[in-house]
C-alpha cells in the first residue's frame, strides 16, 4: 500500500446527474444536518436517517451491540409505545427497514407524501426517548442471539467471514463480525445500552435524507418543530485506525459438515476515499460480474474448478479487503484452485483487462449507478451513502466521470499493489463428517436485524 493515500486526478459531476439533485441543506443547532431533494412524480415520499456508528465503533466486551440497537429501535419511545411504530406507518400505507455495517446504521421509510408529518413525528420520538429497559432487552438480546445462529454458528459463509476477520486484522474493530460475539451479546447490559445511545443516537451523529414529493421549505420546518428540542450527545470518540502492516499470507483451515470445499481470501484494501477504490470497483466488476466475467468463465465454466465465484469490494471508512469466495465442487482441490485464481489475478496485474473487459466493467458500474438513483429511496440512500464514506454525497455524483478516466495502465498499478501474496488472508473450508447444510449468502459485512425478527 503507499504510504500517502492516492487521489483520484479528477472529481466532475456529471451534468445530468447534478441537474437532478437541487439539494437543499441545513444544520439545527443540536447538530443534525439536514439534506432535502424534492420530485413531485409521484405523491411518494423517502426518510433515511444515517447514524454515524457501527461495529467499528464498539470495543470487546459491547460487541455488536449497534445491531443490537437496530433491533431496540423499533420497541417504541415515549409517545408512541412498543409495536406502535409500524402499525403507525403502515396504517398510513408506508413501509420500514434498518441495517447495521461495520461503519454505519441505516433506518428508512417510504411512504405517501400526506403522511410526512406522521413519519417525523415517528422518528424524533424514538430519537428522543427511546424505550429501554430490561425486557425489551431481554427480548431482543435472544432474537439477535438467535440471528447469530442461523447466520454464523450454522452457516458456512458466516464461519468463513468471521475466520477471515480473525485474520487479516489484528487490532482494528474491523475483526469482530458486525452481529457481535456470542459472549458479548450475552452480557450486554441496560447501562451499556443507555449510555450507547446518548452517543450514537444523539441528532449530532445524524443526517436526515428526505427525498420526493416535498415542499423543502415546509419540510424543513416540521424537521425543526419535531427533532429542534432533542437534546445533542457528546462527541463520539474517534476511531484510531492502529492495524499494523500485513508481512505474509496468513491461513486458516476451517472444518465444518458441508457438501463440497469453499475458499474465502482477502486482501488488504484502501478505505473509500483513496484514489486505488474505483479502480478496485472496476476490476471487481471485469471479475465476477455476470456469466461471462473473466473468473466465472475461467473457473466455473472452462476448468470446472468451482461451482460459483463471487467477488466483494465494499468501500470502508477504514482499509477494507477484495474478497473472493468460491464454491467448489465435491473433489476440488482447494491448493488448485487457489493457483488458478491467483494466476488470472497476475495476468490482470501484467496484462491488465482487455478492452471489451474495462468498457463492459464500466458500463455496469454506470447502469448500476443510475439505476440506484432512479428512485426516490435510491437517492436518499445513495446520498447517505457518499456522504458517510467519501465526505460529501456530492462526491456519488462524479462517479460516473471517474470511473469513464480509468485506463488500462490504472487498472495494472492497482492490481500489482493490492493482490501481492503477501497481502492475502487465506481461510479453506473442509467437509467434516455430518450433515451439509446449506451455505448462506451473506458475507457482506453487514446485518439486518428487522428483517429477523
Amino acid at each position: 500500500m503507499p504510504k500517502a493515500p492516492a487521489q483520484p486526478a479528477e472529481r466532475t459531476a456529471d451534468p445530468v446527474l447534478q441537474s437532478l439533485f437541487d439539494v437543499q441543506e441545513a444544520t439545527l443547532p443540536n447538530g443534525l444536518r439536514v439534506r432535502l431533494l424534492a420530485n413531485h412524480q409521484t405523491p411518494v415520499v423517502s426518510l433515511y436517517t444515517f447514524f454515524q456508528v457501527g461495529s467499528r465503533n464498539e470495543r470487546p466486551g459491547i460487541t455488536g451491540i449497534s445491531h443490537l440497537f437496530e433491533h431496540m429501535m423499533f420497541n417504541g419511545a415515549k409517545k408512541y409505545g412498543p409495536k406502535q411504530f409500524d402499525m403507525v406507518l403502515e396504517s398510513n400505507g408506508g413501509r420500514s427497514n434498518a441495517y447495521t455495517s461495520t461503519d454505519m446504521t441505516v433506518y428508512y421509510e417510504d411512504f405517501a407524501s400526506d403522511a410526512l408529518e406522521t413519519v417525523l413525528d415517528l422518528e424524533s420520538d424514538r430519537m428522543r426517548s427511546l424505550r429501554i429497559d430490561d425486557d425489551a432487552l431481554t427480548s431482543e438480546r435472544q432474537v439477535v442471539m438467535e440471528e447469530r445462529r442461523v447466520r454464523v454458528d450454522n452457516d458456512i459463509t458466516g464461519i468463513m467471514d468471521e475466520e477471515l476477520g480473525t485474520l487479516v486484522w489484528k487490532a482494528h474493530a474491523y475483526r469482530w463480525p458486525v452481529i457481535g460475539w456470542m459472549k458479548d451479546i450475552e452480557n450486554i447490559t441496560r447501562q451499556d445500552c443507555e449510555q450507547y445511545f446518548r452517543t450514537y443516537y444523539a441528532p449530532n451523529n445524524a443526517v436526515l435524507y428526505i427525498t420526493g414529493d416535498i415542499d423543502p421549505k415546509q419540510t424543513l420546518a416540521l424537521v425543526r418543530r419535531y427533532y429542534g428540542n432533542i437534546r445533542p450527545g457528546p462527541t463520539p470518540v474517534p476511531v484510531l485506525n492502529a492495524e499494523p502492516p500485513q508481512k505474509g499470507e496468513r491461513r486458516a483451515e476451517v472444518r465444518h459438515p458441508a457438501q463440497s470445499p469453499a475458499l474465502m481470501i482477502a486482501w488488504r484494501g484502501p478505505d473509500a476515499r483513496h484514489g486505488h477504490t474505483p479502480a478496485l470497483d472496476v476490476i471487481q466488476y471485469a471479475l465476477a460480474k455476470g456469466e461471462g466475467s473473466r473468473l466465472v468463465k475461467k473457473l466455473v465454466y472452462d476448468t470446472q474448478l468451482a461451482v460459483s465465484v463471487a467477488v466483494d469490494w465494499g468501500w470502508r471508512v477504514d482499509p477494507g479487503i477484495f474478497l473472493v469466495y468460491l464454491e467448489l465442487k465435491p473433489d476440488s482441490d482447494p491448493r488448485k484452485v487457489e493457483e488458478a485464481l491467483y494466476a488470472e489475478l497476475a495476468r490482470v496485474a501484467t496484462e491488465g483487462l482487455t478492452e471489451r473487459e474495462l468498457q463492459k466493467a464500466k458500463n455496469n458500474l454506470r447502469a448500476d449507478h443510475l439505476r440506484e438513483l432512479a428512485t426516490n429511496s435510491g437517492r436518499g440512500h445513495a446520498m447517505g451513502h457518499y456522504e458517510a464514506l467519501l465526505g460529501s454525497w456530492r462526491d456519488g455524483l462524479t462517479l460516473p466521470a471517474v470511473y469513464a478516466a480509468i485506463t488500462h495502465e490504472q487498472v495494472k498499478s492497482v492490481a500489482a499493489e493490492i493482490f501481492k501474496p503477501e497481502n492475502r488472508s487465506v481461510v479453506t473450508l473442509l467437509p467434516a463428517e455430518g450433515g451439509a447444510p446449506d451455505a448462506g449468502d451473506d458475507a457482506d459485512g453487514s446485518a439486518d436485524g428487522k428483517d429477523a425478527e
